[in-house]
């Protein structure tokens, strides 16, 4: 079998630039990497896509962090939830068909679609300061959108913005820079999970890491020189491709 390296380069590339800026890489480099080894298990390709996205959501991370003031107070604990709600997420799978879970994405997906449309200034300002409570608050939030994850996972990195602009008054930028400290580790979780049930191809997902890597340095450049009116204009086409992509996979 030959590799064509130009296209999972391309698509590791691309999928780290929008990785950066608003979640859904994985749109991207899944279907390539399912094209590329139709013969290979889907754990080994999914930790395979694992390996090279965790390397573009640490530099993201490294650099919203140099550049944004992190709610360090609020992202641990929802990360720390997150994960535990990633591995509950997982054990649900056993007993509830995945299937079950997409008409109810796209009616959450399509909600998020509207309310980011008509709200035309949401996110582009932070709307309030750090409230009593918001400890716990983010440790449900990272609960729920861990389980979520784990249990299913078109976009999370989506969800994981939107609710740090909803319910706890980030812009879109901060909102960016906290989803990925939560995705930087369950990535790392899975990483683990998919390493423990079929062998990763590591060598090509490292080649596609230094790509993804080189992508979301572009795409958080590009985040942090346009703002919170670009990452809101992007993450609606997101949302709106990932509904698209639901409701084909339905009918």
């Amino acid at each position: 079998m030959t590799i064509d390296w130009f296209i999972l380069a391309l698509a590791a590339f691309l999928a780290g630039m929008v990785d950066a800026v608003v979640g859904g890489g994985g749109l991207i480099q899944i279907p390539v990497l399912l094209s590329a080894f139709p013969q290979t298990a889907i754990p080994t390709l999914f930790g395979t896509n694992k390996v090279s996205s965790i390397a573009g959501t640490g530099a993201s991370l490294w650099r919203y962090a140099r550049a944004v003031r992190i709610p360090w107070h609020l992202v641990l604990p929802a990360t720390a939830a997150a994960l535990l709600g990633a591995w509950l997420g997982a054990a649900v799978v056993a007993w509830i068909p995945r299937e079950a879970m997409r008409p109810l994405v796209v009616v959450m997906m399509l909600a998020v679609a509207i309310y980011t449309f008509l709200r035309k200034n949401l996110g582009q300002e932070e709307t309030h300061e750090p409230r009593p409570g918001d400890l716990w608050r983010g440790a449900l939030f990272g609960l729920v959108i861990g389980f979520y994850d784990g249990f299913f996972g078109p976009g999370t990195g989506s969800f994981l913005i939107f609710g740090f602009v909803r319910v706890f008054g980030m812009d879109f930028i901060r909102a960016s820079a906290s989803a990925k400290v939560v995705n930087f580790a369950t990535n790392l979780s899975a990483i683990t999970f998919f390493a423990r049930h079929g062998p990763i191809l590591w060598a090509i997902g490292l080649i596609m890491a230094v790509c993804n890597l080189a992508g979301a340095w572009v795409g958080t450049h590009l985040a942090l020189k346009y703002g919170a009116g670009f990452i809101r204009q992007a993450f609606l086409v997101v949302v709106a491709i990932l509904i698209v992509k639901q409701l084909v996979e339905i009918l």
